[in-house]
C-alpha cells in the first residue's frame, strides 16, 4: 500500500540519473516486487490518499498516520497451516460467480475475512458493481473490511479497461482465524471518544499474538477531524494494543461494521449498504492463530 505522491510523485535527481540504467519493465510496480519476491508469490497493490503504517511492522514502533507525503509499506504473508489466502481482482467484465467462487468469496463455508478494496466505483454502474460483491458476504459470518482506493497493481493486468471500476482484496479462510471490527462513526471527534469505540475491540477478546490491526480512514477524518491533532486515532489504537502492528489508509470511503467473527459465530449482522461508509474510519483486528 502506498500514498499516490510515492506512486506517481516526482523523482529526485539522484534517482532519475540510476534509472537511466533500468530496463523499461522497472515502471511496473508489479515487476519489480516480482525481482524481490519468490516466483510463487502473488501481488497485490493499492494507491491511496494516505497511509497508516507501524514501521518496521515492529509492535515496539508506534504506529503513523501519514495524511501528506510519501508513505508506504508491505505486508508480506507466508504459508500458514490450517490457513488459505486467496486473490481476487474484478471488474464489470470478469465478475461471475464462478469467478467470486474460485476466490473464496462464496460458497466457502471456511472463509473468516476479506480485505476489499474498490476503485472508480462512483462511475455509472458501480454501485451495483460493488453490491453485487458486498451482498453475499454482508449476512455470512465473515469479517469484510476495507475501504474505495485511488488505484491498483495486481498480477491480473488484463482485468479492466482503462477508466473502468472495480475491486481488489484478499479472501482467507481457515477455523484458525478470527477477527473483530468496529466503525468510528463520524462525529466521534475526540481521542477520549475514540478511545471509547476502540474499548469495544478490545472487547471482542481476540487473541493479540499473531495479530494484525487494520485502520481505513475517511481522507476527510485525520487532523483536520480533531482539532488539528494529528495521530489521534492511531495513538488510541496503540493505547489499547500496545503490541499489535496497526496498518491501513486513509481513503475515499470505508468499508466494514461493528463485528465479531471467531469459532463458530458472528456478532452483528446488515445488508450490503450497511458496510459502506463516508467519514468513519474501520478498526479491526485479525488474528491468524
Amino acid at each position: 500500500m502506498v500514498n499516490h505522491e510515492n506512486f506517481r510523485g516526482s523523482v529526485s535527481h539522484r534517482h532519475r540519473k540510476a534509472r537511466r540504467c533500468e530496463d523499461e519493465v522497472d515502471s511496473d510496480p508489479v515487476e519489480k516486487l516480482r525481482r524481490l519476491l519468490p516466483s510463487s508469490c502473488e501481488v497485490i497493490g493499492v494507491v491511496a490518499p494516505g497511509i497508516v503504517v507501524t514501521p518496521s511492522g515492529l509492535p515496539s514502533s508506534p504506529p503513523q498516520e501519514h495524511e501528506e507525503g510519501e508513505a508506504g509499506f508491505s505486508l508480506l504473508f507466508p504459508a500458514m497451516d490450517g490457513v488459505t489466502i486467496r486473490l481476487f481482482h474484478f471488474c464489470k467484465k470478469t465478475i461471475s460467480e464462478p469467478a467470486m467462487e474460485d476466490a473464496g468469496l462464496i460458497n466457502n463455508p471456511d472463509l473468516k475475512v476479506v480485505l476489499m478494496f474498490d476503485y472508480d466505483t462512483y462511475k455509472p454502474g458501480g454501485g451495483r458493481f460493488l453490491n453485487k460483491l458486498l451482498k453475499p458476504l454482508s449476512q455470512s459470518n465473515v469479517l469484510i473490511i476495507g475501504g474505495q482506493v485511488e488505484d491498483v497493481f495486481s498480477n491480473n493486468k488484463t482485468c479492466c479497461s482503462p477508466g473502468s471500476f472495480g475491486a481488489v482484496g484478499l479472501t482467507f479462510s481457515g477455523s484458525k482465524i478470527q477477527g473483530a471490527s468496529v466503525l468510528v462513526d463520524q462525529e466521534v471527534n475526540s481521542s477520549k471518544a475514540v478511545e471509547a469505540t476502540i474499548q469495544r475491540l478490545k472487547a471482542a477478546n481476540i487473541p493479540e499474538r499473531n495479530t494484525m490491526g487494520f485502520m481505513f480512514a475517511c481522507v476527510g477524518r485525520g487532523h483536520k477531524n480533531y482539532n488539528d491533532q494529528h495521530n489521534v486515532e492511531a495513538d488510541a489504537f496503540r493505547k489499547i494494543f500496545s503490541n499489535i502492528p496497526l496498518l491501513g489508509f486513509f481513503g475515499n470511503g470505508e468499508i466494514g461494521c461493528d463485528r465479531i467473527v471467531k469459532e463458530n459465530y458472528t456478532l452483528s449482522e446488515t445488508d450490503a449498504d450497511g458496510l459502506q461508509h463516508s467519514f468513519t474510519t474501520v478498526m479491526s483486528l485479525v488474528h491468524f492463530g
